[in-house]
């Protein structure tokens, strides 16, 4: 093998390679065992064909990077770091097809992510696709997450899947190559873009955790900074006056999931109108005995009121994610039952 000599003319993963020789074994396998299948082998094929490397080039090697690890200070990582590195060595479509995948759900390979999206939301994209592509996919992830897709199909056309994942045996390379092309390209790129968050809405997200004092302390501060974002942030959030606008029906969904102890100390501190609302969709002994209940409390502190609030809303966002209810988005909306 030709002698390494030119420290200038090693690539990347030449360099990757001779730094996990010099480490030894034991650090160069639990270096590899972190990788990707891709990394692997990428880094072992350089390794292959390295080549006697002299001692100077390693001593080199070692020293830059040192000097590298030393100087970097305090490390920064995020989607815009990574966005601007990658755009120095790639073009603007790869760079753009690396991040949608980036931002979108967690895992390695495609399909891992895939294991990790949501199953109403998979299970809304894979009803306009064909029979035989959906049992692919299914066949492909996790049996449990499998189920849960399939259950929220419309039933004939689940019957058909089914039925296609009992004739299917192994799929061919080309055939899953083109189904994973065609989730990549449709799917998951445009998931990523739905996914990324605006600030305002994060921001709302965190109000919604806040205790009442805070949130109010927060948000006239805010306002008095800027109205305009305080009121973005105010239309974005889900509190539990916002229960009042669930339709009966949604609203049947929550009491029967709703914790039976926090019920009571949630309508302690709410207003006639929404008290109203949840007693109209209990049958009449359930609202007696629910009041009698909010009677019996006596006074509370308001933290606590707070946090039985914040427990039932958090279940109709539950409820909501799973595709039980529908929680209006918009404050002024009208409803007509």
């Amino acid at each position: 093998m030709e002698r390494r000599t030119d420290y200038n003319s090693l690539s990347g993963p030449e360099k990757a390679a001779i730094l996990m020789l010099a480490l030894g074994e034991e650090h160069g396998a639990r270096l590899l065992s972190l990788m990707h299948d891709d990394e692997i082998k990428e880094i072992s094929a350089a390794i292959a064909n390295l080549g006697p490397v002299p001692a100077e080039l390693i001593e080199r090697l070692c020293r830059e990077f040192a000097d590298r690890l030393g100087m970097t200070g305090t490390l920064v990582g995020s989607h815009e770091t990574i966005e601007r590195l990658l755009g120095k060595a790639l073009g603007r479509e790869r760079v753009s097809q690396i991040m949608e995948e980036i931002r979108g759900p967690a895992g390695r390979t495609m399909w891992d992510k895939l294991g990790n999206v949501n199953e109403a939301v998979l299970a809304n994209y894979l009803k306009n696709e064909y029979p035989q592509t959906v049992a692919v996919v299914l066949s492909r992830i996790r049996p449990e997450h499998a189920g849960r897709v399939l259950s929220l199909l419309p039933e004939s056309f689940a019957i058909e899947v089914i039925m296609r994942m009992l004739r299917m045996e192994s799929v061919q390379k080309d055939v899953l190559d083109g189904v994973e092309r065609t989730l990549r390209a449709e799917f998951m790129s445009n998931l990523a873009r739905s996914t990324r968050h605006d600030p305002h809405e994060m921001m709302a997200e965190i109000f919604n955790n806040l205790d009442r004092q805070s949130e109010s302390r927060f948000l006239s501060a805010l306002e008095d900074r800027n109205r305009e974002s305080a009121e973005r942030v105010k239309s974005l959030m889900f509190t539990f006056d916002d229960l009042q606008r669930l339709t009966p029906q949604a609203m049947q969904v929550l009491l029967r999931n709703v914790p039976r102890d926090r019920l009571p100390l949630a309508l302690k501190g709410a207003s006639e109108t929404l008290r109203a609302v949840f007693f109209r969709n209990l049958s009449e002994r359930a609202g007696k005995m629910l009041r009698e209940e909010i009677e019996a409390l006596g006074p509370v502190r308001l933290r606590d009121v707070d946090e039985a609030q914040a427990a039932v809303v958090a279940t109709a966002k539950d409820l909501a994610q799973q595709g039980e209810i529908e929680l209006s988005t918009t404050k002024d909306e009208e409803m007509v039952y």
